[in-house]
């Protein structure tokens, strides 16, 4: 017999629930989706969640170590040694593709990077330059206005 109040099922009150959890705080929302969906699993009782939850890290390790043990983590062995060492050979051979798979990788990004940084010395200077040549040619024109000023030739303002 459980005791707990609110059972681990569809009803009116877990939904309500449900719904209120998720506009308070979605953590809490979440929480008791999780007891609608995986509470009737523990019954309520805190030994019967852990030997779930123990169940469940145990049955991940043994996925681990089973998936690992046989030549590092590349599968069973065959019974034929022929076999076994023709595979062994072609996975160190697909091994050492990747790695240069990956070096190439890293030096078309190297490549790309060196490029980006020419293109965007190469915009700098080209900015550079123009913003040089608009102030000689403010410069300009101030000694223009300055000249005319001067020598009378402009009649007043």
């Amino acid at each position: 017999m459980t005791t707990a109040i609110i059972k681990p099922q569809w009803s009116f009150i877990t939904i309500v629930l449900m719904v209120v959890g998720f506009v308070l705080w979605w953590p809490l929302g979440l929480g008791v989706l999780a007891y609608i969906v995986w509470g009737e699993y523990f019954g309520g009782s805190a030994d019967r969640a852990e030997r779930w939850v123990n169940k469940r890290k145990q049955w991940a390790q043994d996925l681990k170590h089973r998936s690992h043990q046989h030549h590092g983590g590349f599968g069973q062995a065959s019974g034929n040694a022929a076999f076994d060492a023709y595979r062994e050979e072609q996975l160190k051979r697909l091994d050492e593709e990747r790695r240069r798979l990956d070096e190439d990788i890293r030096e078309f990004q190297d490549y790309m990077r060196n490029l980006h940084m020419a293109r965007d010395r190469e915009e700098f200077d080209r900015f550079m330059a123009d913003r040089k040549a608009r102030a000689n040619d403010r410069d300009d024109d101030r000694d223009r206005r300055h000249a005319d000023d001067g020598d009378g030739s402009r009649q007043g303002y």
